[in-house]
């Protein structure tokens, strides 16, 4: 039997960066939700495991042992003998919107599911920060080093543009660059009237510390977040390290108006509209 898990683009709508531990690890302070675009996994049970990758972005990615699909599945090998895995890549790679963390995490909820399996304690934190947060796939306030997570109920949907330039940026290279990694949490959203009108009041007031970092390092993110502002969204700004951008808007007709613009005029980037939320 084939089990299909969809691996849902993560982005952070905010990040603050708070702090770092004497291990290196950064702490943050994040709202995450999750677009209605993403790539597939497909598990079928088999007595080995091994990974085919195809789609769009096939091209783009490994499918060695160092894979991160790969290496989500072999947490099950007490379980199981294998698993043949097929990703369909539909998310650049590299780009700020959690595609690798969304596949491992979608693997192992289809692992999970195949085997009769928990998912590992951790939640998938040792293959990397942002697992345990996509393996929720539902709006949340992340915290800590991606291991404290609090689901946001009624958080509203926005409609949106996601915009990659194409030309990733290096994660390490972004913390690294970061002056200042005291900085201060996001604020206490609203508790009631949760409209997006409200909440999109709140975003503008909050920040992502990576965004000036990574454009710094990748001058076409400032011109892409530009673009995304000339085409009237209420907010534009940078999803974690980068370098997709987004933009929120007040209807989908606007979303998708702005996106068939924007990829008019810059064929080279990935542009797609959605929705962002649960």
């Amino acid at each position: 039997m084939q089990i299909n898990e969809h691996a849902r683009a993560k982005v952070n709508l905010c990040l603050h960066v708070t702090g770092q531990r004497n291990d290196g690890y950064h702490l943050l302070d994040s709202i995450v939700v999750f677009a209605d675009t993403g790539d597939l996994i497909s598990v079928v049970s088999s007595d080995e495991f091994s990974l085919t990758i195809n789609g769009p972005f096939a091209d783009d990615l490994s499918a060695g042992a160092d894979n991160l699909v790969l290496q989500a599945a072999k947490q099950f090998t007490k379980y199981c003998d294998g698993a043949a895995i097929t990703l369909t890549k539909n998310l650049p790679v590299a780009s700020g919107i959690g595609g690798g963390s969304a596949d491992a995490a979608a693997t192992m909820r289809a692992m999970s599911c195949m085997t009769g399996a928990p998912i590992p304690r951790d939640n998938g934190l040792s293959l990397g920060a942002d697992v345990p947060v996509c393996l929720q796939s539902t709006s949340c306030r992340m915290e800590g080093i991606g291991d404290v997570i609090t689901p946001l109920a009624d958080f509203p949907n926005f409609p949106a543009i996601l915009v990659c330039p194409k030309m990733g940026v290096a994660t390490a290279s972004v913390f690294t660059a970061i002056d200042n990694k005291q900085n201060t949490p996001i604020s206490d959203m609203p508790v009631t009237d949760l409209t997006p009108r409200n909440i999109g009041e709140y975003l503008c007031r909050q920040r992502n510390d990576l965004e000036g970092p990574s454009a710094n390092i990748n001058k076409e993110i400032s011109a892409c977040l530009d673009l995304i502002k000339q085409q009237g969204a209420f907010l534009a700004r940078m999803s974690g390290s980068g370098a997709t951008c987004f933009g929120l808007f007040e209807t989908m007709h606007k979303a998708e108006t702005a996106a068939f613009t924007i990829a008019k005029s810059q064929p080279d980037w990935w542009v797609k509209p959605c929705t962002l939320g649960n």
